[in-house]
């Protein structure tokens, strides 16, 4: 049929299978390359398999981890749940928490009763979260824990951020910021929950030291208890808590008393700028006193100023308001008076309503605060005036009415302390001359007058075992004879010695004894020149029986104490300090004369008042190791001491100078605006009849018109009526008997 025209296509094979016999080809070559290949294939399964395995191992050993981990967290969440739910049910009502003082509080009220210093923790009351000023509420939240109102009692953001910062600045984790929130400080100010125990503890700083120890043990501890808290309490609760425990320096706990002790108002009533100062506190409360550093507890109010503007609780307009205008002290934050005096009255009261009053006690005293700083400004003012730059010099001053009502003290020169040596009430010191006055008054007493005459020659007195003594003036010249009134005036010594050896030393130590000085007093001669020791207090004291006519004072600055919150006192002593008289009427008025006449004409000049009478008595000791002036006017009484504390002597100082000046400068102060007040004083009686001038002489020395006194001295004879020769018969017989003649 391929012959009948039509040729038929070959028989070869099509392309396709010539395609598929490549394609075909190729798996050859292929298993040829994997037969190649297969040593590293087995190489790369066993590594396969060996990473397998190590997974498998690392997952089993994960899911062991995480199963121990959740489980564990279970066991600890429980625990914790548990020790939480524990501390909860032991908590008490929050208002039980909010006074957890060991100690009450002393506060001081002077003559006019406004406030002037504080002792004790000081509580100022209860005050809430929701009675407080908002400033104050917002400051401590915006300064202390700005995500208060969001966390359960701990802030994990806020402590790892606190360890952050500490490890940057070089410290421990737990050294530095702590990032503890209010809950947390809370819980540390109540001990988690321990209290104190005097029993247990040495002291109260010693069982706070302990509260305040920060251990990793403790802080989980602080943590729980934190937690607890929140369970048992609402956070408005939990923060009224922390506003009245938080310590806030110069001895206040809690907010309220803070704001009355800086700014005189309640916490309640404090703006912007007072509540930026008051929570600055918290960081360091002495710190950041305002009674401290005024300018330094500014500058960390603005810093809170800052915060509170940051997290919304002030406009930019009032952030900067309260920057311009930023917080002052009340007037008694400020004057910070009255430190030694209040001192002094904490000693001297009663000890369970005072040192260790478990109470909050208020005391009016009898301090008055302008006097205060009127005897403040003069010491400081002739200190940096008169004393050279460096000077380590001391001095104080007593102030007092002349029933004893101490009106003013300073302790030392630095007027702002508190707790401080008081040298006015503490430093037993020799007064010299200052103790001459109780010699005169004992011989005015037994009759002597102003006039009579004293022998101021050489004298020397046989001590039974020591000796002979030979006293002499501060001059060491001699004078001859002299009157009671120019002995006193020139505050000559032998003449003092002749006086006190003819009235009888015993005499002169129980004057000055009934007088107020309570202090030994020396039983040899040199009793005369001020040889025992006293304080500045108890010569006041005794200076101020003087002036009221002869009768003893006790010194006094309590005038009532009662409870807070009581009207009735506890204690009263309106009535004064007057005791049972010492020497007459007549011869205390005649001692002040004679008195006057030191001021006047003698030894102390330099503390004469313009327009104002004064008496007064200088005293210098050997050495010049003391110097005093002490003295009066009809209204007040004051004393001066100056010294070093170490007995080292004054160079050109003595009581006439440098402490006559600060009494002058205390005086004038302390009468602004008092009428000039007459002395209660009177001078020797003008004799009747005048015998005529009969000359004795005696050795070197003329007498006019006197007698021999018996001790080496003389005594103006006018001529006497009948009654005046009993009396003087009397006198004698009496002088006999002291003299044991």
């Amino acid at each position: 049929m391929s012959r009948n025209g039509k040729s038929r296509a070959p028989l070869v094979a099509d392309k396709r299978t010539q395609r598929s016999a490549k394609t075909a080809a190729k798996p050859k070559s292929r298993r040829k390359s994997a037969s190649r290949r297969k040593p590293a294939r087995q190489r790369n399964g066993l590594f396969a398999k060996i990473l397998g395995a190590f997974g498998d191992l690392l997952r089993f050993v994960l899911r062991i981890i995480w199963g121990l981990t959740w489980r564990g967290g279970v066991i600890v969440s429980l625990l914790i749940a548990m020790a939480v739910g524990y501390y909860a049910t032991t908590l008490p009502e929050a208002t039980a928490l909010v006074d957890g003082r060991a100690r009450g509080s002393v506060t001081l009220l002077d003559r006019e009763g406004d406030v002037f210093a504080w002792r004790g923790d000081q509580f100022g009351g209860i005050v809430t979260a929701e009675s407080v000023s908002p400033h104050l509420k917002h400051a401590v939240v915006a300064t202390e824990d700005k995500r208060f109102y969001l966390h359960p009692g701990i802030d994990p953001r806020g402590i790892a951020s606190a360890i952050k910062i500490n490890l940057r600045a070089g410290r421990g984790p737990l050294s530095g910021n702590g990032g503890s929130t209010i809950t947390q400080q809370t819980a540390k100010l109540l001990c988690l929950g321990d209290p104190y125990d005097p029993d247990a503890w040495e002291s109260e700083a010693a069982y706070e030291a302990d509260c305040r120890r920060t251990t990793l043990w403790r802080k989980a501890k602080e943590a729980v208890y934190a937690m607890a808290m929140e369970v048992r309490y609402t956070k408005n609760e939990v923060l009224t808590i922390y506003l009245n425990r938080a310590y806030l320096g110069a001895g206040t706990r809690g907010f309220e008393a803070a704001a009355q002790r800086y700014f005189g108002k309640s916490a309640s009533e404090v703006g912007a700028a007072e509540a930026a100062m008051l929570a600055g506190l918290l960081k360091a409360p002495t710190t950041y006193a305002p009674t401290n550093n005024l300018e330094r507890s500014r500058d960390r109010a603005s810093i809170v100023i800052g915060l509170m503007n940051d997290q919304g609780y002030l406009s930019n307009d009032q952030a900067q308001i309260a920057r311009t205008n930023p917080a002052t002290l009340s007037k008694a934050a400020e004057r910070r008076a009255g430190g030694y005096f209040a001192d002094w009255v904490m000693e001297s009261g009663p000890e369970f309503f005072t040192r260790d009053t478990t109470e909050d006690v208020i005391i009016q005293t009898t301090l008055d605060q302008a006097m205060q700083k009127a005897a403040e400004d003069a010491m400081k003012r002739i200190f940096e005036e008169k004393l050279k730059p460096g000077s380590e010099a001391q001095a104080a001053i007593v102030v007092m009415s002349a029933d004893g009502a101490v009106r003013a003290m300073v302790g030392g020169r630095d007027t702002t302390v508190a707790g401080a040596f008081n040298r006015a009430t503490m430093a037993n010191r020799q007064p010299g001359s200052a103790f001459k006055p109780f010699i005169y008054a004992a011989a005015l007493d037994l009759g002597l007058s102003p006039d009579d005459i004293l022998d101021d020659s050489p004298l020397t007195l046989n001590i039974p075992g020591s000796g002979p003594w030979t006293p002499q003036n501060y001059d060491r010249k001699f004078r001859g004879p002299v009157t009671l009134t120019h002995a006193l005036r020139d505050s000559l010594n032998i003449p003092a010695v002749r006086l006190s050896e003819k009235v009888g030393r015993e005499t002169t130590r129980t004057v000055a004894s009934m007088f107020g000085i309570e202090s030994d007093l020396a039983l040899g001669p040199a009793l005369a020149l001020g040889a025992s020791e006293s304080t500045l207090l108890e010569m006041t004291g005794a200076y101020a029986g003087i002036l009221n006519g002869g009768s003893s004072v006790t010194p006094y600055g309590l005038i009532q104490l009662r409870l807070q919150g009581e009207s009735e006192p506890l204690m009263d002593n309106s009535s004064g300090g007057i005791g049972e008289r010492v020497i007459q009427r007549d011869a205390a008025e005649q001692l002040v004369w004679m008195m006057h006449k030191v001021v006047e004409e003698g030894t102390g000049q330099r503390a004469r008042l313009p327009g104002r009478e004064a008496a007064g008595k200088t005293g210098t000791t050997q050495a010049a190791r003391d110097a005093w002036f002490i003295g009066f006017t009809a209204d007040y009484v004051a004393g001066v001491w100056m010294g070093y504390d170490n007995n080292t002597p004054l160079t050109g100082v003595t009581g006439g100078g440098l402490p006559a000046d600060i009494w002058r400068e205390a005086m004038i102060g302390v009468h602004q605006d008092l009428p000039p007040t007459p002395l209660p004083m009177q001078g020797p009686a003008a004799p009747a009849y005048t015998a005529p001038a009969q000359t004795q002489s005696q050795g070197s020395s003329t007498y006019v018109g006197a007698e021999s006194d018996g001790f080496g001295g003389t005594r103006r004879q006018p001529s006497r009526t009948a009654e005046e020769e009993v009396e003087r018969v009397l006198i004698d017989m009496l002088e006999d008997l002291i003299r044991g003649n």
